[in-house]
C-alpha cells in the first residue's frame, strides 16, 4: 500500500476540517456550493465522487469472475450478507437507536443499502486478504446494486415500515429515479473502468496496464475522496458543529454495524471452511459500505444539506477507524488459522 492510502484516515480527518473551517470562514461557499447543481444534483460533489470510484473500478479484473463463482460457499455467503443481512441490520439499527430523528435515520437506511465498491479493497489488501476474491465480489455487487438498489429503497422505506405499522418514508422521486441516481454515479465509473482495462490491456497488454498503468490513476481516488469530504464538510459544518450530540447518535448505530456484520462474516467464513484470506474478504466486503453512492443518492434525492446528507457523511468517519482497527484484527486471528489455509 502506498503512503497516501495508509495514512488515509488522517487525510480525510484533514479534509473535514478544511471543509468545516471554510464553510464557516468563507462567506456564502455554501450558498454557491448548493447552488451548482444540475436535476438537483451537486455538480462539485458529483465530480468528486466519480474521479474517487473510477480508478478504483478500473483496477477489476471483469474476466475473473469464475473465480469466485466456482467458490459457491464464498459467492452465497457474500449475497446473503450483503443483499438480505446487512440492509435488514441497519434497518432494524436506525430504528431502534434513531426512532425520533427520521431524516437521521432514513439516512442511515440508504447507507445500509449501498454495499461497498470502494474503500473495502483497500481494507482488504491491508489485512491480506484475497485481492481476486475481493476484486470480483466488488464487481459483482456493483453489477447487483445498479439492478437492486431502488427496489431495496422502495421497500425498506416504504413498504416494510408500513407492514410493521411504522411510519413511510416520502420519498418525493419515483423507484426509477432513485435508480437513475445509482446508474449515474455507479454505472458511468463500472463503464469507465471496465472499458479502460479492456482496451488498455488491449493496447499494451496486462502487465503494462497494472504496473504501469494502474499506480498512475491510483491517486486520483483519494484525491476524489477528500476532494467530496471537503465540499460535503464545508455544505454540513453548521449541522456538524451545532448538532454534536446528533453527529453521537448517527455514529452509535454505526459502530453496532460495523461490529456485528464483520465479526459475523468473519465467523461465518470460518464455519463453513474458507481459508483464511477468503474468509477476511468475506468479512470486508460484508461490513464495508459504499458511502459515496449513499451520500449522491441522499443528496439526489433529500438535497446536498438535509439530515440524510448528513448521515451518510458521518458514515466514512466512523468507517474508517473502526475498519482500519478490524485490519488489526484480522491480522491478530490469522494464527487461528491452519498455515495450509492462509
Amino acid at each position: 500500500m502506498s503512503v497516501l492510502d495508509r495514512w488515509l484516515p488522517v487525510w480525510i480527518g484533514a479534509a473535514m476540517v478544511v471543509g468545516l473551517l471554510a464553510g464557516r470562514w468563507v462567506p456564502g461557499l455554501g450558498g454557491v456550493l448548493d447552488a451548482v447543481a444540475v436535476d438537483g444534483i451537486s455538480l462539485p460533489i458529483a465530480l468528486g465522487l466519480l474521479v474517487m470510484m473510477y480508478p478504483v473500478l478500473a483496477k477489476v479484473r471483469y474476466d475473473r469472475l469464475d473465480t469466485v463463482t466456482g467458490d459457491r460457499r464464498l459467492l452465497w455467503s457474500s449475497l446473503v450478507l450483503n443483499w438480505v443481512l446487512g440492509p435488514a441490520l441497519m434497518f432494524a439499527l436506525a430504528w431502534l437507536l434513531l426512532p425520533d430523528l427520521p431524516e437521521y435515520r432514513t439516512g442511515l437506511i440508504i447507507v445500509g443499502l449501498a454495499r461497498c465498491i470502494a474503500m473495502v479493497v483497500i481494507w482488504n489488501d491491508l489485512a491480506c486478504g484475497d485481492r481476486e476474491a475481493a476484486a470480483v465480489l466488488v464487481a459483482l455487487n456493483s453489477v447487483f446494486q445498479v439492478i437492486a438498489f431502488g427496489l431495496l429503497g422502495w421497500f425498506y422505506l416504504s413498504v416494510l415500515p408500513g407492514w410493521l405499522g411504522l411510519p413511510t418514508t416520502d420519498l418525493a422521486i419515483s423507484g426509477w429515479q432513485i435508480a437513475k441516481s445509482v446508474l449515474i454515479f455507479l454505472g458511468v465509473p463500472l463503464l469507465a473502468g471496465w472499458l479502460t482495462r479492456r482496451l488498455g490491456e488491449k493496447a499494451k497488454g496486462r502487465d503494462w496496464y497494472e504496473s504501469r498503468f494502474l499506480p498512475k490513476i491510483g491517486p486520483v481516488a483519494l484525491y476524489g475522496l477528500l476532494f467530496t469530504i471537503v465540499v460535503l464538510f464545508a455544505l454540513q459544518g453548521d449541522q456538524i458543529t451545532t448538532r454534536p450530540l446528533d453527529v453521537v447518535r448517527i455514529a452509535l448505530p454505526l459502530l453496532v454495524y460495523f461490529a456485528l456484520m464483520w465479526a459475523g462474516s468473519f465467523a461465518l467464513g470460518r464455519a463453513i471452511g474458507l481459508g483464511y484470506a477468503r474468509t477476511t474478504t468475506l468479512a470486508f466486503t460484508a461490513a464495508g459500505n459504499n458511502f459515496e453512492l449513499a451520500i449522491a443518492v441522499a443528496i439526489a434525492t433529500f438535497g446536498a444539506t438535509s439530515g440524510q446528507a448528513l448521515a451518510g457523511v458521518v458514515g466514512p468517519l466512523i468507517e474508517v477507524p473502526v475498519l482500519v482497527g478490524l485490519v488489526y484484527v484480522s491480522l491478530a486471528l490469522r494464527r487461528r488459522f491452519a498455515p495450509a489455509l492462509r
